[in-house]
């Protein structure tokens, strides 16, 4: 069992339905902030299809909180990232190097300006190079689906979500 940044208790062995266990970089990260806005645009429809939203990252609970009013979903502090290794979620240059990710980034940057997000701390405990990873739990606890981003904004989108949770 987890505990979000609000002091609620998660399970990430749902009941029925799907837990769709997100791992993030940093609390206030443009590019993170990019894709969960996706992820609070169509919340109905994720929840509507069975799906329960856990994101982790591997930030200071205090820190993380500051965001949590913005989501409808659970968001876990990993500071020491205990979770990040035992789900095998790496971290790398390629992150951030890839270039595929750079016009990305522009964007994220952009869009954070235009609303006026609150900026990432300076300094990150956990680095700035973290690696996005996605995972699809069903009821009793399989892992059903996964991918293991290659860059820093390379994981599922809605669609796929909803894909995965549909097969």
């Amino acid at each position: 069992m987890l505990q979000t940044v609000l002091g609620e208790a998660v399970s990430l062995e749902p009941t029925d339905g799907f837990v769709h266990l997100q791992f993030r970089r940093f609390a206030g990260c443009p590019i993170c902030n990019l894709h969960l806005r996706t992820i609070v645009e169509r919340h109905d429809e994720i929840v509507a299809a069975g799906v329960r939203e856990v994101v982790v990252f591997h930030s200071p609970v205090d820190e993380l909180r500051e965001y949590a009013a913005d989501v409808p979903f659970a968001l876990v502090a990993d500071p020491d990232k205990t979770l990040y290794r035992e789900w095998g979620v790496e971290a790398g240059r390629r992150a951030l190097l890839d270039p595929r990710v750079w016009p990305v980034i522009v964007r994220a940057v952009v869009a954070g300006i235009r609303r006026r997000d609150r900026s990432p701390a300076l300094a990150q405990p956990g680095g700035r190079l973290g690696l996005p990873a996605d995972f699809l739990i069903a009821p009793g606890g399989a892992v059903v689906a996964s991918k293991r981003g290659t860059h820093a904004y390379d994981q599922w989108s809605v669609d796929e979500i909803l894909d995965h949770a549909s097969t």
